[in-house]
């Protein structure tokens, strides 16, 4: 009998395997007390775990990909550097000798105690370090419990490949299992955004995640048919499944030879609408993957990987060769935002303190501002950058006139500073504001008159205008782009730009979810920014579209009053085009 199990489907693609079940991050750690004389014995145990985890990580550095992108090393650093934090590391092995305890309990200690910590951050991408910290520690915890992974070499080249399912896999077991030709990942626990999930999605590696239960449910060995796209997983399949199924896994290839063949084209619209095709860059070498896929510059770069896992603030001169090296690798523009971390998290020395509640409290531009020396620095370093290139200057959360004000009176001091000192910056500099914030949607026909472009950043406008945490696992139902209010407020920003005569782009998941791009047109956007993994097929996508013709189809939905018909509609809509 086929079992069907549903979750959320996270890297798109169909695969069909055996399920090897492995556990993640949820060991049977023992805790035990241990003798005075044995004290340092137990802490040279945890240093040797320490280190056989360090060697684990740079041999699967080793084995990334050429071809793969920049981020999946930065994820191996992030946790090569992790492992070496007096935080963890020094922490830990004072435990041991506080309370005479085992290696297995110290560490388990400390790991609840930073996730704690982290558990305390708003911004998104900085909380996913809490899940860093759970993956950093569990894999010192398997090699000190030897209970370290395996995957057992299949005994036939007919054999079906292996489909993980666990608790939780870190970036660098993808890899890893990547390399030993895993079919798909199937996780009870995680997020679309985690950093697992934004890999599989790079390495296009089927994935699910959220599927409570699935190793209790899903037994070792049995075939399995993964849709990542659907976020199904089908147990026992039948022939005539398995048949439909390799059907869609040619059909998928097809597609995407189909796609590479668009790579030069423009985007333009049946009825003659030209988009334009940007891409979300983390790190300075992600812009070679933009050029890859024809994207015509930089929607969004981000600069907090500078301010990352070290104990200064980055300087001048190291921002400024970080600015230009991208903007010399890309043939267009490059919109770079502004340092986006909050006062919970230390940046060199500790900024500010910690807010009782950080999702509403010091962050992005409000610590920026409020930091000036930081911001100083950085809006420098982003001014000389400018002569090198088309650079744009993007400000995160955005609430009020004010901070656009404030900033503006601030870079035009350091526009004499450069002057003085006989700098070359590009007079012209356009800056302007990430429409994250309910808010400054809100007031964005106000807030137009100090913008010169606004970036619409779906993500949080989503979920401060829904009140929920978008990577919470027991809510993330909730997150729905296609919530009225949601949609309102995206149009009235496109509204406000038009009338402005700036330019309105989007950098959100949203953007590069082919399930969203009709509507989006429909809602008058032309600028999208997303991954470059995304920009072909949202490409096509608008090269299928009729622009005009769906302005006046979303005209009706939105101004529907009966909410089934509402959201009929509006999945109709978004599914017009999806393909």
């Amino acid at each position: 009998m086929s079992l069907w199990l549903a979750a959320i489907g996270v890297s798109r693609g169909v695969a069909i395997g055996a399920v090897h079940r492995v556990h993640g991050t949820d060991l049977d750690i023992p805790e035990y007390s241990i003798s005075p004389d044995h004290v340092e014995a137990e802490i040279a145990r945890f240093q040797s775990a320490l280190e056989d985890a360090r060697d684990q990580l740079a041999d699967i550095r080793e084995q990334i990909p050429a071809n793969a992108p920049s981020e999946i090393g930065a994820f191996i650093e992030t946790h090569l550097l992790m492992m070496q934090d007096s935080a963890l590391t020094d922490t830990v092995c004072s435990l041991i000798r506080e309370h005479r305890c085992n290696a297995e309990a110290a560490l388990k200690m400390q790991a609840e105690h930073l996730t704690a910590v982290f558990d305390q951050m708003d911004d998104s991408y900085l909380r996913t370090r809490r899940d860093d910290v759970a993956h950093v520690t569990a894999r010192i915890q398997r090699i000190l419990l030897k209970q370290e992974r395996t995957i057992e070499t299949r005994e036939a080249d007919d054999a079906p490949p292996p489909v993980i399912v666990a608790d939780e896999l870190t970036p660098a077991d993808i890899i890893l299992l990547h390399q030993q030709g895993v079919a798909a990942f199937v996780t009870e626990h995680g997020g679309p955004l985690s950093h697992s999930a934004i890999l599989a999605r790079s390495l296009r590696i089927p994935a699910i995640v959220g599927m409570h239960n699935a190793r209790r449910l899903l037994v070792d060995d049995e075939i399995v048919v993964v849709d990542g796209e659907a976020g199904h997983v089908l147990a026992g399949p039948d022939e005539a499944a398995l048949e439909f199924y390799r059907h869609r896994q040619k059909r998928d290839a097809r597609y995407r030879r189909m796609l590479g063949m668009l790579r030069d084209e423009p985007a333009i619209s049946t009825d003659g609408v030209r988009v334009r095709m940007l891409a979300n860059v983390e790190l300075p070498d992600d812009s070679a993957d933009a050029a890859e896929v024809g994207a015509e510059g930089v929607g969004l770069y981000r600069t907090e990987f500078l301010y990352m896992n070290r104990d200064e603030t980055p300087g001048e001169e190291e921002q400024l060769a970080a600015y230009r090296r991208v903007l010399r690798s890309v043939d267009g523009p490059v919109t770079i935002r502004t340092l986006d971390l909050g006062a919970d998290k230390t940046i060199g020395r500790n900024v500010g303190k910690t807010s009782s509640n950080p999702a509403l409290g010091l962050r992005a531009i409000r610590l920026c501002l409020k930091e000036t020396d930081l911001f100083r620095t950085q809006l420098r370093a982003l001014l000389r950058a400018s002569a090198e290139g088309d650079l744009r200057i993007m400000l995160p959360m955005v609430s009020n006139i004010q901070e656009m004000r404030q900033t503006r009176h601030l870079i035009d001091e350091l526009k004499n500073e450069l002057r003085r000192d006989g700098l070359d910056f590009d007079a012209q500099l356009q800056v302007g504001a990430m429409i994250e914030v309910p808010a400054a949607a809100l007031a964005a026909p106000l807030l137009a008159q100090y913008c010169d472009f606004f970036s619409l950043g779906t993500n949080d406008l989503i979920q401060y205008t829904l009140a929920m945490d978008r990577i919470d696992d027991e809510i993330n139902y909730l997150y729905d782009p296609l919530h009225p209010a949601v949609l309102q407020l995206i149009r009235m920003t496109i509204e406000a730009g038009d009338a402005a005569g700036i330019s309105v782009s989007m950098c959100g998941e949203m953007a590069s979810d082919k399930r969203y791009t009709a509507l989006l047109l429909g809602l008058g956007l032309t600028e999208f920014s997303m991954h470059p993994a995304s920009v072909l097929e949202v490409k096509r996508t608008i090269m299928n579209a009729d622009v005009d013709a769906l302005k006046n189809r979303t005209r009706e939905i939105l101004s529907l009053t009966d909410s089934q018909a509402y959201r009929e509609a509006l999945e109709a809509l978004s599914q017009q085009l999806a393909g």
